[in-house]
């Protein structure tokens, strides 16, 4: 985010606070404040800031990024990341940062909380886990695909220069 972002004002409205000063909103200026201070689209996936890939159908490819500390996941609108999907309890598991590692924790749920297919209460997740909501599928992803292809692509190009080095330098030596 840019700087601060602008509170709505009202005009023409006497009651601007409440009793102790407290700013009072109507529900559109609400909607209007929580959009202009919404978080930026989750960029591409990585060790820092991993993601949450929807997978199973109705989901489509919707991707919510993770921060550090703990995200709460489930149906209900005040959830850190929403899932619409009846199968999900309205308040169904946290997503938790314990010091680099991401560990998902079930929170008494209904349908449960799976990963990699077995039922979890609590479990660390690591690249590529599928992770279950009831009926809604994830991936967790720390890295984006062909990003592992092209590092070692990388680290070969670096050792068949260094071995061509090498022989450079045994033919110069034994000439």
């Amino acid at each position: 985010m840019n700087g601060p972002v602008p509170v709505p004002r009202r005009r023409n409205d006497p009651r601007t606070a409440g009793p102790q000063g407290t700013r009072l909103f109507t529900a559109e200026e609400l909607a209007q404040y929580a959009d202009a201070v919404a978080p930026a689209p989750p960029g591409p996936a990585s060790t820092a800031q991993p993601v949450l890939l929807g997978r199973s159908e109705g989901l489509g490819t919707v991707r919510f990024a993770l921060r550090s500390g703990r995200q709460t996941l489930g149906r209900r609108s005040d959830n850190d990341i929403v899932v619409n999907e009846p199968s999900v309890s309205a308040s169904h598991a946290w997503v938790i940062n314990q010091q680099g590692h991401y560990v998902i924790m079930n929170t008494l749920s209904t349908n449960g909380t799976f990963v990699n297919g077995k039922r979890v209460h609590e479990a660390v997740l690591k690249h590529g886990d599928c992770v279950r909501l009831g009926q809604a599928e994830f991936v967790f992803l720390t890295r984006e695909r062909g990003e592992r292809r092209r590092r070692s692509a990388g680290w070969i190009t670096a050792a068949a220069a260094f071995a061509l080095g090498a022989l450079a330098v045994l033919a110069w030596w034994l000439r």
